[in-house]
């Protein structure tokens, strides 16, 4: 395998790094999404500025940056089969790495968001039933709880569910159960708000 494909992990952290929140706030002369609500900069956070839009180009964005990142290694792998090879493991390290990127992004002090709606993209990357399964979860319990957070703990927990049940208990069901309790110490914070009744609702605005 060519040693330049280990490229790949650095440059899916650098494209993880991208925050769209911060840059769909900007160009549409909204509040830093650092500096209000609860200061993370994610679209539920975006969303409590009243401003759909900006909230709906936030999540397409993180999505989109954990597929594309997936996606292009996939192509320049030129290997289609999740498990059983080297390449597979390189594309464990493209997982983490655009995942690390939104949770720890270089171009914002490292401080970055929670994670979910790149997750969801990553997990269309890896396929494409595997990222149905997963956001169907996160549908269903927002729906019914309008708790972001929550549907968000309940489908990380899912998503390596669905791998193993997909794959086997490979090394990508691995790499997405790591994935998982990143975004659980992540929603640390929410997790205790869920349990003392404090939590926020989605659509609802918090100053």
């Amino acid at each position: 395998m060519d040693p330049l494909v280990y490229l790949l992990i650095p440059i899916a952290y650098l494209i993880g790094s991208i925050s769209f929140a911060v840059m769909v706030s900007r160009s549409m002369n909204l509040p830093d999404p650092y500096t209000y609500g609860s200061g993370n900069p994610g679209a539920t956070n975006v969303l409590r500025t009243g401003n759909k839009k900006a909230a709906v180009l936030t999540l397409i964005g993180d999505g989109a940056k954990g597929f594309i990142a997936l996606v292009l290694a996939r192509w320049l792998l030129g290997d289609d089969t999740l498990v059983g090879t080297l390449n597979s493991w390189v594309l464990c390290g493209v997982v983490l790495a655009v995942f690390l990127g939104h949770l720890f992004p270089i171009f914002h002090d490292f401080k970055g968001g929670k994670g979910v709606a790149t997750a969801c993209g990553i997990l269309f990357g890896i396929n494409w039933i595997l990222g149905l399964a997963t956001l169907s979860t996160w549908l269903i319990v927002a729906f019914f709880t309008r708790y972001s957070s929550l549907a968000a703990i309940c489908a990380a927990i899912f998503a390596p569910v669905y791998c193993v049940f997909l794959f086997g208990v490979e090394s990508m069901g691995l790499t997405l159960t790591v994935m998982c309790v990143l975004m659980l110490w992540r929603h640390r914070n929410n997790i205790v708000k869920l349990l003392d009744g404090s939590e926020t609702r989605i659509g609802s605005k918090k100053t």
